[in-house]
């Protein structure tokens, strides 16, 4: 779809906060889901929507962050960053990201009717599909902001949205500024949005810290945008789960649970064998032949390499390894290690970095060496 995209979309990430709430010494961005730290999720699903640039807005951490982004972006990506020193909510992030731009001023090309997509960097289940449809969306229907919404049983935590009887969204209010009555509406506001550039920067200075946070909130600029006269809508999402951020460390392992269902199906949709999909372990990183055999307690992750017709498992865990064709891996461990087509390693056999097993090789039970 990425085809039919119009030019000029670019991208602000939010991966300015540190997740107290994962109590962790590590950034909130840089903790991993399927072998990935959860910004690069969204930096690799902003990617094929060849974006401009990709401004990443970092504070917490902001030297980690920003050298692992640089490790581990696509080129494709064209990633900048902006640090946010203080943290004053998402508005106030989005000030920040618009100072990645080639303009200094926030809005000051008022000529400038490209596409900013905003996009909160702690929701590794989004799909670029859905980015696609958003900025789709946004530019079909000419409006000055699409947001990204969703309708969810359980509604709390979220922004409700505010929607006129035709239809146009005119603001969103957040839970804890809501009213009864609103908190009953079920469509809310993900955090994630399409603008058109021109409207973006001068919407951003209107904002208050009028709430009970003392904070600038980004939902507000919605309001501001439909008080000035600009048309606001919106495009649900159909998947309202890929729409879930990442706060602490049971919806870590949640996202972590559904992002490995998601890429053992794609597996098994391309040629591989899983004895059982739940029991096997695969990151996103990680790249498998055809024919290949995946027995139960299977973890390959990192940048893992299976050649074709393998065998691995059951209970074998491998890293940044590379296997040939027909090789046969069993009860093992092993990282950083390469094994030759048609070589049987195990059981229990321990590869350590640098072991090289020769093609056609068999080691034998409780292996611990490379045989050359």
């Amino acid at each position: 779809m990425t085809d039919a995209l119009p030019l000029g979309v670019s991208a602000i990430v939010l991966a300015a906060g540190g997740g107290t709430r994962m109590r962790s010494s590590r950034p909130k961005p840089l903790h991993f889901v399927c072998g990935r730290p959860m910004v690069m999720h969204i930096i690799h699903a902003i990617a094929p929507l060849n974006p401009q640039r990709t401004v990443v807005v970092v504070g917490v951490g902001a030297d980690q962050v920003t050298r692992k982004v640089n490790e581990q972006a696509p080129d494709s990506a064209k990633v900048v960053f902006v640090e946010q020193v203080e943290q004053h909510g998402t508005g106030h992030a989005a000030i920040v990201g618009l100072t990645g731009f080639p303009e200094t001023e926030p809005g000051v090309d008022l000529d400038d009717t490209s596409t900013v997509i905003i996009v909160p960097g702690d929701t590794p289940l989004l799909r670029t599909e859905t980015l696609e449809l958003l900025v789709a969306t946004h530019t079909s229907a000419g409006n000055a902001a699409t947001l990204l919404a969703a309708e969810m049983d359980d509604p709390f935590g979220y922004g409700r949205i505010i929607r006129a009887k035709d239809g146009r969204v005119l603001r969103i209010v957040e839970e804890r500024d809501a009213s009864a009555e609103e908190r009953r509406i079920t469509e809310v506001s993900v955090g994630m949005y399409a603008f058109r550039r021109n409207v973006l920067g001068p919407a951003l200075r209107h904002l208050k810290p009028d709430n009970s946070q003392a904070e600038y909130y980004l939902t507000d600029v919605i309001g501001v945008l439909g008080g000035m006269g600009h048309r606001v809508g919106a495009h649900v999402v159909a998947d309202a789960g890929e729409t879930q951020g990442v706060n602490d460390r049971w919806q870590l392992a949640l996202a972590e649970r559904e992002l490995r269902a998601r890429t053992n199906k794609q597996w098994l949709l391309n040629g591989v064998t899983m004895l059982d999909p739940r029991q096997t372990f695969i990151d996103v990183t990680v790249q498998l032949g055809r024919d290949v055999t995946l027995f139960p307690g299977t973890m390959l992750q990192g940048d893992t390499i299976i050649g074709d017709g393998s065998e691995i498992g059951p209970d074998t865990r491998l890293v940044d390894c590379v296997v040939g064709n027909d090789v046969r891996v069993e009860n093992s461990v092993a990282r950083e290690a390469s094994i030759g087509d048609g070589a049987h390693v195990g059981p229990y056999a321990s590869l350590s970095p640098g072991a090289a097993v020769i093609a056609g090789a068999v080691t034998g039970a409780f292996y611990t060496g490379p045989a050359d």
